[in-house]
C-alpha cells in the first residue's frame, strides 16, 4: 500500500511531464505581442533572481516598471538586480529579501513594502522548488506546499488592499500565480497537507500546484463580487529548462539533459506567459483564468471544485493565521 502510495503520484506527474513534452514537439513557444508602456507602475516578482522570475523581472523592467524582486538569496539578487538596471533606461529593479517558507518573514516584507508608500499595480507569485526530499518549515509546514502555495497566499493576502487601491476601472491591478501541468496529477487531502501518512515529494508538488489554482478561482470570484479592480489568473510556462529540476533522481537528471536542449523551453521563453498576464491590453479586467502558451485552457476539474476551493481557502487562513472572509 505505501509502495502504491509513492509510485502513483510520480508516475501521474512524469506522464504530465511527457504530454508536456509532446505538445512542445509540435507547437512553438507562445510569441509575446508589442505591451504596452508600464512607467509609473510597480511590480512584485518572488523568485526573481533567476530563471523565469528574473526574465520575468527583466521584461517589467523594460516597460517602465519598477520591479521588487523578492527573494531569500541575496548575493544572487544582488547580481539579478545589476544587471537588469544596467540596461534599463525607464524602470528599475531593486532587491528586497523574502523567505516564503517562514510566515514571520512575510509579515516583515509586507510591512517593510507598506512602510515606503508605495502603490503595487502587479504581484507575480512565480517562487517555487520541486521535488525536495521530506522536509518542514519552521512554522511546521510541509515545504513544497509552505514555499509555494501558502507563503504566496499569505502574501497575496496581506498585500490585497493595497492592490485594490492601486487599481482602477479600466486599468485593474493583476496577480499571477505560476502553476504547472502537474497540477492536473495533485489532489488535496485538507485533513493531511503535511502529508504525515505517506509521504511523496512527486505528490507534495503537485498538491502545491493544485492549491494555487483552487486558489486563483476562489480569489478572482470574491474580487469580482466585491467589484474590486483587481484580477487574478493562473499561468502554466510548460516545461522550461530551469534550476527546478535540479531535485531529479540522478537516472533522470542525466535523460532530462538530452530532452531538455531539444524539446524544453529556455527561461526567457517560459517567462512570456507571466510578462503576458502581467502587461497584455487584452488581458485587462479578465480573471479568474489558465493561461497556458497564451491561451485561455482548461485547467484539471478538480481546480473548479467550488467546495474544495471555500474549505480551502478557510483552512489556509487559518494556517496562517489570518480572519476568514
Amino acid at each position: 500500500m505505501w509502495l502504491l502510495a509513492v509510485l502513483l503520484p510520480l508516475i501521474r506527474l512524469y506522464l504530465c511531464g511527457l504530454k508536456v513534452l509532446v505538445y512542445q514537439l509540435f507547437h512553438r513557444s507562445f510569441p509575446l505581442p508589442v505591451l504596452p508602456k508600464l512607467n509609473g507602475r510597480v511590480a512584485i516578482v518572488t523568485g526573481g533572481t533567476r530563471g523565469m522570475g528574473f526574465e520575468t523581472a527583466r521584461h517589467l523592467s523594460s516597460l517602465g516598471m519598477h520591479v521588487i524582486i523578492a527573494g531569500n538569496q541575496r548575493e544572487e539578487g544582488s547580481v539579478a538586480v545589476r544587471k537588469i538596471n544596467e540596461v534599463a533606461n525607464e524602470g528599475k529593479a531593486e532587491f528586497v529579501f523574502l523567505d516564503l517558507t517562514s510566515l514571520k518573514s512575510v509579515h516583515t516584507f509586507v510591512q517593510m513594502f507598506r512602510d515606503r508608500g508605495l502603490p503595487l499595480h502587479v504581484l507575480i507569485n512565480n517562487a517555487g522548488t520541486m521535488l525536495v526530499p521530506e522536509r518542514t518549515t519552521e512554522d511546521g509546514f510541509e515545504f513544497h506546499f509552505c514555499l509555494n502555495y501558502l507563503g504566496h497566499f499569505l502574501l497575496t493576502n496581506l498585500l490585497l488592499d493595497l492592490l485594490k487601491k492601486s487599481g482602477q476601472p479600466g486599468r485593474c491591478s493583476r496577480i499571477i500565480n505560476m502553476s504547472s501541468a502537474t497540477h492536473y496529477a495533485g489532489v488535496l487531502d485538507l485533513e493531511d497537507l503535511n502529508m504525515r501518512i505517506c509521504y511523496s515529494s512527486h505528490a507534495a508538488y503537485s498538491q502545491s500546484k493544485l492549491a494555487l489554482v483552487l486558489f486563483t478561482y476562489f480569489l478572482q470570484e470574491q474580487l469580482a463580487a466585491s467589484g474590486s479592480p483587481v484580477t487574478v489568473n493562473a499561468v502554466d510556462p510548460g516545461m522550461v529548462d530551469t534550476a527546478l529540476y535540479d531535485n531529479l533522481w540522478t537516472l533522470a537528471k542525466m535523460l532530462k539533459q538530452p530532452v531538455a536542449k531539444v524539446l524544453f523551453r529556455s527561461p526567457a521563453e517560459g517567462a512570456s506567459i507571466l510578462i503576458y498576464a502581467a502587461a497584455a491590453t487584452e488581458l485587462e479586467g479578465v480573471g479568474g483564468c489558465y493561461l497556458y502558451n497564451g491561451l485561455k485552457t482548461q485547467s484539471s476539474d478538480l481546480s473548479y471544485d467550488a467546495e474544495l476551493q471555500a474549505k480551502l481557502w478557510k483552512k489556509s487562513c487559518e494556517l496562517v493565521g489570518l480572519q476568514k472572509t
